[in-house]
Formats: structure tokens, C-alpha cells, sequence
């Protein structure tokens, strides 16, 4: 006897998340590359890396871009590449973002846009140290097990595309691990 179970009725969910990066003591070439720049909150002169990930923790967009560009905005870059990939994400209703997202009029956008509900997923102010974070702890491992791949500890590439095609390739490798 077997049971079926219809996934027309559950919701598609993504994470969203987003990582500084230091560009590599390398780089410190005049005009070098095009996107860098710094990021006053963390401190940090380098790029942002936008991460969208499914409930597995694996990779459907990542965007690469100046760490001086606000998170709402380089998240709306990628949720219309999610958007673009079409029938893949034509179940998606929500997408759990951190407080770096919170905002009304970006949550009207993402609603008028794309028809998806944004859930702001906060830490606890009363809690010190550790805290799990329903949903965000899928798109924290991920950023985790980027990092084993010694190119994407730190941010080597000239161009951002070419940091995107790695975290692709190092997505695929994690991915066909699995399978063997």
C-alpha cells in the first residue's frame, strides 16, 4: 500500500540571506575589478554575497555585489533573478528573511511584484549568545558549507561574476556528494 501525498497543497518556502566578504590582501591593486566598496554596518571593505536558498539549504540564486549596496536592495536583484527561473519557483509563497529586510515598503514590493509573503525572522532581544533562529539557521549552513571551499572563504575574484560561477560550482560539488 502506498500514500500519496499532493505538494500542491504545501508551500514552496526560500530562504533569503546575505555575507560581507573581504576582498583578498591581493586585491589591493588601483582600479581593480569593479565592484568593491565598503559595508559601514560590519566594518567590512569588500562585496555582499545574496543567497537564496529552499528548505535543503541548496543554492537557487546567488548575486555578488558591492558591500556598499543596501541588503533591500541587492535582495530585490535577487528575487527577480528567483522570479525569472519561472516554473521552477511557480509554487513559492514565502520567503523568511532577516532583520537587514525589515521594512514596509519592501515588503509591499516584494507583495506587489511577485505575490510572495515576507516573514522577518528577528533574534530574541532578551536572549544572549546563541540563539536558534527558526528557517535562518538553513541559510546560515549554507554560508557554512561555502566556506569549506577555501576560493570562497575570502573574495579572490576580479569580477563578481566569476564569484558567482564559483559558489555555483562549489554548490554542485556539494550537491553530488551527497548523491554518492
Amino acid at each position: 500500500m502506498s500514500v500519496t501525498i499532493s505538494r500542491a497543497n504545501h508551500n514552496s518556502q526560500v530562504i533569503n540571506g546575505i555575507r560581507s566578504l573581504h576582498l583578498s590582501h591581493c586585491l589591493g591593486v588601483p582600479n581593480f575589478g569593479t565592484v568593491q566598496c565598503y559595508d559601514a554596518g560590519k566594518k567590512i571593505h569588500g562585496r555582499k554575497r545574496h543567497l537564496s536558498v529552499d528548505l535543503l539549504g541548496l543554492v537557487l540564486r546567488v548575486l555578488v555585489t558591492s558591500a556598499s549596496l543596501p541588503e533591500r536592495e541587492g535582495a530585490k536583484k535577487v528575487l527577480n533573478q528567483v522570479h525569472n527561473t519561472g516554473n521552477q519557483v511557480k509554487r513559492l509563497n514565502i520567503i523568511w528573511m532577516d532583520g537587514g529586510y525589515r521594512g514596509e515598503e519592501f515588503m509591499r514590493w516584494v507583495m506587489d511584484m511577485f505575490r510572495w509573503i515576507v516573514t522577518i525572522v528577528l533574534r530574541p532581544l532578551e536572549k544572549k549568545g546563541f540563539v536558534h533562529l527558526p528557517k535562518r539557521w538553513v541559510v546560515e549552513r549554507t554560508f557554512g558549507w561555502l566556506n569549506w571551499c577555501r576560493r570562497l572563504s575570502k573574495d579572490y575574484e576580479r569580477l563578481p561574476e566569476t564569484s558567482e560561477t564559483f559558489i555555483y560550482v562549489a554548490m554542485i560539488r556539494i550537491m553530488v556528494r551527497r548523491l554518492a
